[in-house]
């Protein structure tokens, strides 16, 4: 009955579009299987159009004359030939490996084609890699290289117009979010490479219609991931970039995408740390997106502006001092019917002393469906308060999330942030009030619970923190706390221990951070 409850409190904030594509392309699949369907395209008279293109942000390295390939932090060598479909590391590095973000990193040409032809040539044996999404991001990748190197090659070319049509028939609508804008990106670029409209149009609607609704009104993406943000940044450039220099299709709606990646930088600024790294928030890790600084220095080739903005509709927030930097999220889930990249974190904080991590988020390391994943959505791997060890938001599963905390009653100063949030109204009839009060060398931290419960207050340090230093920073009023270690992740498959303070208190608590020098 717990599961039943848990679809029925995530089904309800799905799109009628959502569940309709679901199904539909559910009966599709059988109806197909039965009629023993397969794809033929007329692909005779392709004619490809080497298209001109600012070199972008450079690809990850990867050593080519093993096969050896390295994702998420994971190496694997294929002696007997690469197995495209090779799943023993996961979903995702398989995913990765379909890819090709390796391919305009290899230092010889012949070595990306002779990827490419292994590739095709597995055509009977293709799986993971004709899904939709490892397909856009491929798409782009080999139509980046084939133009870098005024390659016209009418094999490659062929299959991938297929692989075209095949991801036109196949559009992620069931998932919508970042998945259909990859899709929209992608027909982009197929669209100019081919000179095919139907590409194109299917293309430029989607990446309209989908910035329009996934990018908020402070320039943040909605699923409120810094790294994704990152990435779908990069891929609005990579719009700008070839719509800028090429002219098939004159300049529309270029005017449109340099708009919003103004308003993306904005954001992608103003939630970034001095060093520019980012908060952790969300699904966020180390070595996926491009960095802040690849970003700024790839708008500033294309003459792409930033737009100073103020962070609101995010529920991010920025504090500086002269000693310290604090980022805290007192947001909503945004991204209502695909919350995949949400953790339960509401009132979650991150602090940085001398422009170096000290209170962190404790990051991601999987996005397997196991227990794993599941803690690391957890309010317990968030510098924010869990209530009777249950979480504020209902993560569940590897990518859903069931009934949500609403955040309310926001006021802000210069010196103070407060907000309330009901994620434990449903269960324990409880409020959760935050108090942030920010000084020049420490922060006041005020938590109040409308009824008296058990609660937990986590407190997460960066590995570079010992328990000596935690113990003199930290200074609670008539309570007690305890230390534990806890496994912070420094990238996909990737931990080091380190410890966490963890305060227990019934109603009321108020805990200071010194942070001086």
């Amino acid at each position: 009955m717990h599961k039943v409850y848990l679809f029925l409190s995530t089904l309800k904030y799905l799109k009628i579009s959502q569940i309709f594509f679901r199904i539909y392309y559910l009966i599709r699949l059988k109806i197909r299987e039965l009629a023993n369907f397969k794809y033929i395209v007329n692909v005779k008279n392709i004619e490809c159009n080497k298209i001109a293109l600012q070199i972008g942000i450079p690809s990850p390295a990867i050593d080519f004359r093993l096969d050896i390939f390295k994702f998420l932090n994971i190496k694997h060598s294929f002696s007997d030939g690469i197995d495209w479909n090779y799943n023993e590391h996961g979903k995702l590095w398989t995913y990765n490996l379909n890819y090709f973000d390796f391919l305009n990193s290899v230092d010889r040409v012949e070595d990306g084609i002779r990827l490419i032809q292994n590739y095709l040539i597995s055509d009977s044996n293709r799986k993971i890699g004709l899904e939709s999404y490892p397909t856009s991001l491929r798409g782009v990748n080999w139509i980046k290289f084939l133009s870098y190197h005024g390659i016209d090659n009418h094999y490659i070319n062929k299959d991938l117009f297929r692989q075209y049509e095949i991801l036109l028939d196949n559009l992620e609508y069931h998932l919508l979010g970042n998945h259909i804008l990859e899709n929209g990106f992608s027909l982009l670029f197929g669209g100019y490479y081919f000179k095919e409209d139907k590409f194109y149009n299917k293309g430029m609607d989607i990446v309209i219609k989908e910035l329009d609704e996934q990018i908020l009104s402070d320039g943040g993406h909605f699923e409120l991931s810094p790294m994704y943000h990152q990435i779908m940044l990069c891929r609005v450039l990579d719009s700008i970039n070839l719509i800028a220099n090429n002219t098939w299709k004159g300049e529309k709606n270029l005017q449109v995408l340099l708009d919003y990646a103004s308003l993306m930088l904005g954001w992608l600024k103003e939630v970034s740390y001095s060093s520019l790294d980012i908060p952790m928030f969300n699904d966020s890790t180390y070595d996926i997106a491009p960095s802040t600084k690849d970003l700024f220095d790839y708008a500033d080739r294309l003459s792409v502006n930033f737009r100073k903005i103020n962070l609101n509709e995010s529920g991010y927030r920025k504090i500086k001092r002269l000693n310290y930097e604090c980022i805290l999220d007192i947001g909503n889930v945004q991204a209502e019917y695909i919350p995949g990249h949400t953790h339960s974190d509401t009132f979650n904080f991150e602090v940085r002393v001398g422009g170096r991590p000290f209170i962190v988020d404790s990051g991601i390391g999987t996005y397997e469906s196991n227990s794993k994943r599941h803690l690391e959505r957890s309010t317990q791997s968030h510098n924010t308060v869990e209530v009777m060890d249950v979480n504020s938001s209902e993560v569940w599963g590897g990518f859903r999330v069931g009934n949500r905390a609403v955040v309310s009653k926001i006021k802000e100063s210069n010196s103070e942030i407060s907000a309330t949030h009901d994620g434990y109204l449903r269960r324990f009839n409880i409020l959760h009030t935050r108090k942030w009060s920010f000084k020049d060398d420490y922060i006041v931290i005020t938590d109040l619970l409308s009824n008296t419960s058990k609660a937990k207050f986590y407190i997460h340090f960066h590995p570079s923190v010992n328990m000596l230093t935690i113990k003199r920073v930290i200074e609670t009023y008539n309570v007690d706390y305890k230390i534990q270690d806890y496994q912070y992740s420094l990238g996909f498959n990737n931990y080091t221990t380190a410890k966490r303070a963890v305060v227990s208190f019934d109603k009321s608590l108020e805990v200071k951070i010194n942070l001086s020098d």
